[in-house]
């Protein structure tokens, strides 16, 4: 039974570097105040008691300490008198190893809950922390199933993913987050594509010239944010109700009783630890295309049951695309059948209406993904073609179907990637994109491009008014009426270029198509969407390797999926998700009484 609700609070902090007293004596009085506006879990900021830019283990040293140890009874105590739980952040020694963690640690009432140690180092934590051993924990309290994920952890989808699936309902997120308006994208995606709380704590101020963004919240299910301070030292009280609407489930979908584990096995490689143009040319197999610049194009229509309607848009869509200097036009889906009763238009490969694609495509010299309800031997999918001037290259077939969709279509059985002459491509149809682990292995198999033929409704993206924090140039602090948008989230985690073609409602109001760029923190943003009366939008994307043995460029170097952790990632693959709060390394549920 899910958790009854209760009050969260996110508590913002400056600290001062290496003055410990004086910091943990601050955060006290803020978890104090907090409670007394009814925060019952108060979260606050990673490495809050000590500062965190720290040189090296011996500058560090002085400041860590065992869990549990002083600061942890400091905070227990006030979390006995209050009966609340509170999570702080401080830099951790391992007794037995001396080893030292950047740590984030769980306290009730009783005392220390649990603790996880970072996972994911950021560019500091090798300067003195070794990565965290703990695995990704789910704390059963009497709030609910609690976790914790400390800062570049986050940027992963697997970690959240991780959590989720083990029972999580409330993540809490500590975090020193720099380089972007906050509340930070990332931040919402994790807990919109896996339908939990999420309460994030971030610091704010300049340290070493290091300027830190603030923006912490408490994020709904859905995305929504609940309550967010800009900048400044404070907190932000919000109600989580893990049994209120939308927990569990990505547009109203049940995903996690959706997802396809045996699909995901190659979550657990790691195919970017080796020179890319080394691996994937291996054997004399499937070498990556030679990369290059191209142009990119998404287009927008409603797709009806009306063939030659739906082919003329096509059309004048291809001579827009061909007007820009583009290579590639990603079209929604069901272009080519229409949306309405897909199980009574589906067409086969041999339809005219794919053979005028292919004439158009061959004629123009695009290349195309094209979205259509498919018949094929007696069975009907939501798929998705992908033709050019040689004919046709691929068809991929939806792997994630929905509820509704049940009823006529039937799941593919493997993801469909296809070589381009500028970019590998890989495909996923409409509701594949809520699904993290999909562009996750289209990446790990070298794709520079994810082309999405969509049907999506509105509520994954959203707007910001704006911050106070002075940020470096060229980051923006303005307001921004796309801060949010989960399918850019979707490129920059896998450093691909993301080409989302979402199908316009009824009513012709624009459905915030758009291709987005492989780094969610290049300024200015890297994407081209549509607006207004456009029905295209057009990128000019780079997959080349700049002359260099080693990838230079970020869609072909892949940061992000490099530095994933899979020896963490088992539970990703499992057959049936964990209906406990439970770590994956033991079935005993950690709980607190």
């Amino acid at each position: 039974m899910p958790s009854p609700a209760f009050q969260a609070a996110a508590v913002q902090f400056e600290p001062s570097l290496g003055a410990k007293e004086a910091n943990i004596a601050g955060l006290l009085a803020l978890v104090e105040e907090a409670a007394a506006a009814g925060g019952k879990l108060i979260v606050t900021p990673e490495m809050g008691t000590t500062g965190y830019c720290w040189f090296d283990r011996a500058e560090v040293k002085p400041m860590v300490e065992p869990v549990p140890g002083p600061t942890t009874d400091r905070f227990a105590a006030l979390a006995k008198r209050l009966g609340i739980h509170i999570v702080i952040g401080l830099p951790e020694v391992d007794p037995a190893t001396d080893l030292y963690y950047n740590s984030a640690v769980l306290i009730g009432p009783d005392g220390v809950v649990g603790t996880h140690r970072k996972t994911h180092p950021y560019i500091s934590e090798p300067k003195w922390a070794a990565s965290g051993d703990l695995g990704h924990q789910v704390f059963e309290t009497p709030l609910g199933r609690i976790a914790l994920l400390i800062c570049m952890d986050i940027h992963f989808v697997e970690t959240a993913r991780l959590v989720a699936l083990g029972g999580a309902e409330v993540i809490c997120h500590i975090s020193n987050w720099l380089a972007e308006r906050t509340p930070a994208p990332y931040w919402i995606s994790r807990a919109f594509e896996n339908g939990v709380h999420l309460v994030e704590s971030n610091r704010w101020g300049l340290e070493r010239g290091v300027q830190f963004s603030g923006g912490s919240c408490i994020i709904g299910p859905d995305g929504a944010i609940l309550a967010a301070i800009d900048s400044g030292d404070g907190f932000v009280v919000a109600t989580v109700d893990p049994a209120g609407p939308g927990t569990g489930m990505v547009f109203g979908e049940p995903v996690f009783e959706q997802r396809r584990p045996a699909l995901y096995m190659e979550l657990l490689t790691n195919t970017f630890s080796w020179n890319p143009g080394d691996f994937f040319r291996l054997y004399g197999e499937k070498p990556l295309p030679e990369g290059r610049k191209a142009r990119i194009a998404v287009g927008e229509f409603s797709p009806s049951r009306d063939a030659a309607t739906n082919l003329a848009t096509i059309r004048e869509l291809a001579d827009e695309t061909l007007a820009e200097g583009a290579e590639l036009l990603v079209l929604p889906e069901r272009c080519l059948t229409g949306l309405e009763a897909p199980g009574e238009t589906a067409i086969g490969l041999d339809d005219p209406r794919v053979h005028d694609l292919l004439a158009l495509t061959e004629k123009t010299g695009l290349h195309m993904v094209a979205g259509l309800a498919l018949r094929e031997g007696g069975q009907v999918f939501n798929a998705a073609i992908v033709c050019g001037p040689a004919g046709l290259l691929g068809v991929a077939r939806q792997t994630h179907v929905t509820a509704a969709d049940r009823a006529w279509a039937t799941p593919g059985d493997d993801f469909t990637v296809v070589d381009l002459p500028f970019a590998r491509l890989g495909v996923m149809v409409g509701h594949d994109a809520s699904f993290p682990e999909v562009g996750r292995v289209l990446a790990l198999r070298g794709c520079d491009v994810i082309a999405c033929p969509a049907a999506i409704d509105g509520g994954f993206h959203g707007q910001h008014g704006g911050t106070l924090v002075v940020q470096p140039a060229p980051i923006p602090t303005g307001a921004d009426p796309l801060h949010w948008h989960h399918f850019r989230v979707r490129g920059g985690e896998n450093n691909c270029y993301f080409a989302f073609a979402n199908a316009r409602p009824a009513s012709g109001a624009p459905s915030h198509s758009g291709v987005f760029g492989p780094d969610s923190f290049a300024f200015p943003r890297q994407e081209a969407v549509v607006a207004g009366n456009r029905r295209l939008a057009v990128l000019s994307a780079d997959t080349g390797n700049l002359g260099s043995v080693y990838p230079t460029h970020v869609v072909r170097r892949k940061d992000l999926v490099l530095m994933r952790q899979p020896h963490h990632y088992p539970r990703l693959i499992a057959p049936l998700a964990p209906t406990t709060a439970q770590t994956w390394e033991t079935p005993a549920v950690i709980s607190t009484g």
